[in-house]
Formats: structure tokens, sequence, C-alpha cells
């Protein structure tokens, strides 16, 4: 009887332990956590301190999980009426609003912690800017009132660049603003394209996604601008900021021709959700294979092998 207690007691604690966890939505934080790293490499010129660079995912992690935390609290009741987020652990009754608030704040403090500390006290500010922005102009201003709520509130998501960049250089300087610029033209295309998946769910709560108030041919016009404009935002970095090389370059090159193929696709048929579905999986595997490609090219070994072999064509000629 004892052994039985014991295993229903451990049983509860780790589902509480996975409702926490599921309340930080831990699928989004990861393509945050690599866009950090990303700017964090090309700063340091490939040779970043393995310590700040723990310290600094962390700290971003925490952040991002904190607000995330808040989202879920101000969202509950539309979570509720939504079938795909009614089984989130506040709408489903397993996390009560103010424990979820209390778990928020002690991430988001932990977070500044970790990041003034071992980074500086720019990039924990900046972090937590990042909350702020999400929680108060995104999911409070926007989300509910504006069809540009993605558009706006993707500032929030391109904060992470700016943290990774000056928890290096203490600083701000254009390169970082351009990673920042990045990311925030990407989210256009990269959420749209979901948002015409189930565009249904935000008619039904009153959300005024741009599908649900423009339509699929509107939305997919502005995928296809957006998309052009961070392809031509990403090669921006070897041209003319010189950044990057070679090796970004032929990696920025081909994933921006495949973006912008599956983006024209989707403008010719934007009634096809294979081809919505289709972009917004991939728009993942983008900006994670271009933060790849950053971090990569950054390399010393790789830089001196380009300079080398360019070297070595000039002579040739």
């Amino acid at each position: 009887m004892i052994e039985t207690n014991v295993s229903k007691q451990r049983e509860t604690f780790l589902q509480i332990l996975l409702s926490y966890f599921q309340l930080t939505k831990p699928r989004i934080i990861p393509l945050l956590l690599i866009t950090t790293a990303g700017s964090m490499w090309i700063a340091a010129k490939g040779q970043v301190d393995p310590i700040l660079l723990l310290a600094t995912l962390t700290g971003g992690t925490l952040a991002a999980a904190s607000a995330q935390a808040i989202n879920c609290v101000y969202d509950r009741d539309i979570d509720w009426e939504m079938e795909r987020t009614r089984h989130r652990p506040i709408p489903s009754g397993r996390i009560h609003s103010r424990d979820a608030l209390i778990f928020a704040f002690a991430m988001a403090v932990a977070a500044f912690a970790i990041l003034s500390i071992f980074a500086n006290l720019l990039a924990a500010l900046l972090a937590m800017c990042g909350i702020g922005f999400y929680v108060l102009i995104y999911t409070h201003f926007l989300k509910r009132h504006s069809s540009q709520n993605i558009v706006i509130g993707g500032a929030a998501g391109a904060i992470p660049t700016l943290v990774g960049w000056t928890a290096v250089t203490g600083h701000l300087s254009l390169t970082a603003w351009l990673l920042f610029s990045i990311v925030f033209l990407w989210t256009p295309p990269h959420f749209w394209s979901l948002a015409l998946l189930i565009k249904d769910d935000y008619a039904k709560v009153g959300v005024p996604m741009l599908p649900v108030i423009a339509g699929n041919q509107e939305t997919a016009r502005q995928i296809w601008y957006y998309t052009l404009l961070t392809v031509a935002a990403t090669l921006l970095l070897v041209y003319p900021l010189r950044q990057s090389g070679t090796v970004y370059a032929a990696i920025a090159i081909y994933l921006g021709g495949v973006f912008i193929h599956k983006a024209w696709q989707l403008l010719q048929n934007p009634q096809e959700r294979n081809l919505a579905r289709g972009l917004f999986l991939f728009s993942i595997s983008y900006m994670m294979l271009l933060c790849l490609g950053m971090v990569v090219d950054s390399l010393p070994v790789i830089h001196n092998a380009s300079n080398f072999v360019i070297t070595q064509l000039h002579l040739l000629n």
C-alpha cells in the first residue's frame, strides 16, 4: 500500500511539473534561442565564451518562458473557446492563474539576475523589454484589436538577437539591428502561413488575424512581400556590412530561393492548405538553418579557409 501511494504522489508531482512546462509553450523557445546564438557568434567573430553562451541562453529561455506563461494567463478565456488550446494548463484547470503569474514572475527575476551577473545590465534590460513588449504591446493592445498584430508584435520575437549581441559586446550596433530586422520581417510569413490553417479558430473567438479580416488572397500577397524583404535583409550581412562571408552567403541564397519559391506557390493558390502548411514548416527550418549558417561562417577556421580560397582565385586571375 505504501508503494502504491508513493507511486501516485510521484505521478501527480510529475504531472504538475509537466503542466508548468507546458505553460511556457516550449516549442516556441528553441527558435528564439537559435537566433540568440547566431547573433552571439557573429558578435564574437566565432569565438564565444561557453559560460557566457550558456548563461545567455538560460536567461533567454527563462525570459521567453515568463512571457509565454503570462500570455497563457491573459488568453485563458479564448484558449477555452478554441479546441486547439482548450487543453492547455490554465483553461483545463490544472494550474491556477495566480500560481502561473507567480511562476512567470519568478522566471523573469531569475532571467534578469542571470543575464545581469553573467552578461551585462543592457542584455538583462533588453530581455525584460522583450517580456514587456510581448505582454503589453502584442498580447494586450494588438492581438485582439488589429490585423497587424503579428507585424508589430514580431518585435518581441526579434529582441533575443539584441540580447545575444549585447551579451557579447555590451552595446548595440547596426549589425545587431539588422539581425533584429531579419527576424522581425520573417515573423509575418512564418505566422500568417500558420494562421491560414487555423483562421476558423481565430474567427470563432474574435481575434482579427489577417486571414480572418482580409482573406487568403491578401494574406498570401502580404506573405510574398515580407518573404522578399526577409531574404533581401539576410544578404545585407554579406554586403554592405561584410559581417558574414561566402559560406553564409551561399546558405542564405539557397534557403532564400526555396523560401521565395514556396511563398510564390502559395500566392498562386492561396486556398491550398498543404502549401500553407509547407511554407509554415519550412519557415521554421529556414530560420534555424540560416542562424546555423551564421555560426558556421563566423568560425575562424571557416573564415581563414574562405580567405585562402579567394586569395588563390585572385592569384589565378
